[in-house]
């Protein structure tokens, strides 16, 4: 038997069992991706002759098969929202980007510099890995398809979403500033003044106008063309969400902004063209299929990393600041920041518990170790894959029963009761 057969057998039964599980587990204490990361761990743990998927030895490779991970999934849950954009009505979201995830970020730094022993620029890159809320594993805590009432999304759900739609691109920043001090050395002085006119200013603002004219552009094309031959909303074609995300994200990419960031916003525009029509949901349903076909591949790498030594150059002191992030750090960030938010106590708790962590902090640390040497890079490597395991197991067992338990307490906000 070969590696290729092997792999193509793996990846049909993966792809079948997306397929099925997702109905095999509704509303169990299991989530798909605890599944596909165990069949990651015993496919790779048998004697197939696959190669081991060391992200390490193939950061180019890991930095590309995450970015589309991610991407799909951002364009995803832009769709699937809809709550009309708002200062009041995403309050919860502007809180947890402007709080929680800048807390997160100096708290894992500190710790990872302080009680890990990471040189500087480690310390930050493993902070701004770790803080995001990941877009692609966090299906089971956000909102559900796209419908036509705009307040229907309760306060949790939309949360969840919103903050993962939006932070993945707004820790990016903090990327660099990581990788301008592996490359410059801690002192601001020689790199602080690019970076935050660059990094911060010039780069976020062509990623959130980018994805805005990009976005309302495909949404005349799709809705409102003059030629009835071009309205394509009329013929469904399901596969336009990923023109529409590699659109977005190529052309604001060649600009110099933020593609993540970019991707999110466009599809927020695509749903404002036209909110209540029948084509948001063929777009969503076609990327979410591409989503959970990327996601087992995914978590079945991500698995065989696992077991072939991801985490072997883990430390005590590394593995306790992981534990942390995951019980501690985000937990009391998330539900600080949303002191005085829309929604009640409870639901501020289950926003920081559920801040999921997965595929995006596996691009942020691919695409940092390509562009700067690292001190330490396999103990950051093996910090995020030990967290992103916890969060995968802790979440997914948690996420179905705290989450009915809601529903039945009544303990739920939507927008209406939020905003008052």
């Amino acid at each position: 038997m070969s590696a290729t057969d092997a792999a193509f057998a793996i990846l049909g039964v993966g792809a079948l069992l997306a397929g099925v599980l997702p109905r095999v587990l509704e509303r169990r204490p299991l989530s798909m991706p605890i599944a596909f990361l165990l069949l990651g761990v015993l496919v790779f743990a048998l004697p197939t002759g696959l190669p081991a998927p060391d992200p390490l030895d193939h950061p180019e490779l890991a930095t590309h098969l995450t970015e589309i991970g991610v991407i799909v999934a951002l364009m995803g849950a832009g769709l699937k929202i809809d709550r009309p954009l708002g200062w009041r009505r995403w309050s919860s979201t502007w809180r947890l980007l402007a709080i929680a995830m800048p807390v997160t970020i100096a708290a894992v730094a500190l710790l990872g510099w302080w009680w890990a022993g990471l040189v500087p620029a480690a310390a930050l890159l493993l902070g701004a890995a770790l803080a995001p809320t990941d877009p692609v594993l966090a299906a089971d805590v956000q909102v559900g398809e796209p419908t036509d009432e705009e307040d229907s999304e309760d306060e949790v759900r939309f949360a969840l979403t919103s903050e993962a739609g939006l932070n993945d691109g707004l820790a990016f920043p903090f990327v660099y500033a990581a990788i301008l001090i592996a490359q410059h050395g801690a002192a601001p002085g020689g790199w602080l003044a690019e970076w935050f006119t660059v990094d911060v200013l010039y780069k976020g603002v062509v990623g959130v106008v980018g994805g805005v004219l990009i976005g309302r552009l495909l949404g005349k094309l799709f809705f409102r063309a003059r030629s009835e031959k071009l309205r394509l909303a009329k013929h469904s074609e399901g596969f336009l969400a990923l023109a529409a995300t590699f659109l977005a994200y190529g052309v604001v990419e060649v600009a110099g902004g933020y593609g993540f960031l970019a991707v999110f916003v466009a599809a927020r525009a695509i749903r404002a063209a036209e909110r209540s029509h029948d084509y948001h949901q063929v777009l969503h349903d076609f990327a979410e299929q591409v989503e959970r076909l990327l996601t087992v591949l995914l978590l079945l790498l991500f698995g065989g990393a696992v077991v072939s030594g991801l985490l072997a150059p883990l430390t005590w002191p590394a593995a306790l600041v992981a534990l942390a992030l995951v019980f501690v750090i985000r937990p009391l960030a998330g539900w600080l920041s949303l002191r005085g938010a829309p929604g009640r106590p409870a639901e501020h708790w289950v926003i920081g518990i559920f801040g999921i962590r997965g595929i995006g902090s596996f691009f942020y640390l691919a695409y940092a170790t390509a562009h700067a040497d690292f001190p330490g890079e396999p103990v950051v490597w093996a910090t995020v894959g030990l967290a992103v395991v916890v969060s995968v197991v802790v979440h997914g067992i948690a996420a179905t029963p705290v989450m009915a338990f809601l529903d039945r307490a009544g303990e739920r906000t939507g927008a209406e009761s939020g905003a008052g």
